[in-house]
């Protein structure tokens, strides 16, 4: 007795290709939704740093994290003041805690300007300095601790831990769409130098991670 071959017809087989090819198309989709809304995420933190400033300088006639009067003006610890000098003094990532850059967070949070802690730790692993979207540290500097020399601006922020396919994006979207040029501009991760000329040619690796900075 013969038994009559069983197997997939062409229609079938189409309808799981095509259910396949949907499936593959809605994944696609959403990881670009993601990474759209952390490009987003990560051009808004740039935005936010200057309202911040502004917010303020016309509230205290001050600069946050410079701010001499700022124990009178917020009520930050006696030890939390700056010079008064104009200038968000230290590193963007802050390498002592009375460094102004540093205290740039606290005088902004005491104001009610910025949320988070308002107890200044930058050891490794706290919580006082700001992440962005993809876990980088944030950070604020003037243009004398720039560790990008050729970028211009009276306040320089910066941005860690950026994959380079984000970081081009932001170039996009916040600036002229060169990495090195412009008022936003690219070097190697973690770059705390002052002053350095590490800034990279117009070819950024994706999947590599960089630190972005933006003048004011």
């Amino acid at each position: 007795m013969k038994h009559k071959q069983t197997g997939f017809t062409l229609i079938e087989i189409a309808i799981v290709l095509v259910i396949i090819g949907l499936l593959l198309g809605g994944i696609l989709k959403g990881q670009e939704l993601i990474n759209s809304a952390k490009v987003k995420n990560l051009a808004t933190d740039f935005k936010n740093i200057p309202v911040f400033i502004y917010g303020y300088q016309d509230k205290f006639k001050a600069l946050p994290g410079d701010d001499a009067a700022a124990v009178a003006h917020v009520g930050a610890p006696t030890g939390s003041v700056g010079n008064g000098n104009g200038i968000i003094e230290g590193l963007w990532k802050p390498a002592i805690a009375a460094d102004e850059s540093a205290i740039f967070w606290q005088h902004v949070r005491l104001a009610n300007l910025a949320p988070g802690s308002t107890t200044v730790d930058i050891t490794a692993g706290n919580t006082y300095i700001p992440k962005n979207a993809v876990g980088g540290a944030i950070g604020i500097t003037s243009a004398s601790s720039n560790p990008i020399l050729s970028l211009k601006g009276s306040y320089i922020v910066c941005s860690d831990a950026i994959a380079g396919k984000f970081a081009k994006q932001l170039d996009t979207t916040l600036d002229d769409g060169v990495v090195n040029t412009g008022s936003l501009q690219i070097i190697a991760a973690g770059a705390t130098a002052v002053g350095g000329t590490a800034t990279l040619p117009a070819a950024v690796v994706d999947d590599t991670t960089y630190l972005v900075c933006m003048g004011f």
